[in-house]
């Protein structure tokens, strides 16, 4: 039996069907996605590469509760589930309302400054990341409906847990893509002129994005 499973054939076209499907949801504006472009404008592209890095290691969470059925467990219990909304809502909301009252952000001299300014360490932005993906219900019903309906019953732990890290580096190569585009010095200075006002559409769009994640149902 052991020496069955070890030889069984990997499943390319299951493999590339999901990769594919969850590139597409990687790219879809989101939760995601605003803060990436909120760190690059205000922090500096190693601080966006590093929350980018957070959003990919939330990834290898939602990965790992999946494979160990857990993530079924969660989206079928009001309880549960309700828990990861609420949260995740009022993390935005906290997040969203930081910015729509933050002060404009200052123009750096050098756009490749190899430190973060000292308002915000590596960490601090590592864990943004994380816990806006982490904490993204959508994301999580997201994962869960991608294995469910793509990935087959029959497909060995080891294979499935090379699916969740090869998505988990996607996402952080398509992020920090995304880091490096908005911090590119013509685009950047374009976000500098909206001066206070990227903090308020940025700081609204937050809102807005826990106020949808606060009602939104499995249903």
């Amino acid at each position: 039996m052991t020496h069955i499973t070890m030889t069984m054939a990997f499943p390319l076209i299951e493999y590339l069907t999901l990769m594919f499907v969850f590139f597409i949801g990687a790219i879809s504006p989101g939760p995601d996605f605003a803060m990436v472009l909120r760190q690059a404008i205000i922090h500096g592209r190693k601080s966006a590469i590093f929350t980018s890095l957070g959003v990919a290691s939330a990834i290898l969470v939602h990965g790992a509760y999946t494979i160990l059925g857990l993530g079924i467990i969660i989206s079928q219990s009001l309880l549960l589930f309700s828990i990861v909304k609420y949260l995740g809502a009022a993390y935005l909301l906290y997040l969203g309302l930081s910015a729509f009252f933050a002060q404009a952000p200052k123009q750096m001299k050098n756009i490749d400054e190899k430190i973060a300014p000292k308002n915000i360490s590596f960490i601090k932005a590592f864990s943004i990341g994380f816990l806006t993906n982490l904490l993204n219900p959508k994301a999580m019903l997201f994962f869960i409906s991608l294995f469910t309906i793509i990935v087959s019953a029959n497909t060995i732990v080891q294979f499935q847990t090379f699916y969740v890290f090869s998505m988990s580096i996607m996402l952080f190569l398509w992020f920090s893509l995304v880091s490096v585009f908005f911090t590119t010095p013509k685009v950047r200075n374009g976000f500098y002129k909206l001066g206070k006002w990227f903090n308020r559409i940025t700081g609204l769009a937050l809102i807005f994005l826990a106020v949808r994640i606060a009602f939104f149902t499995t249903k």
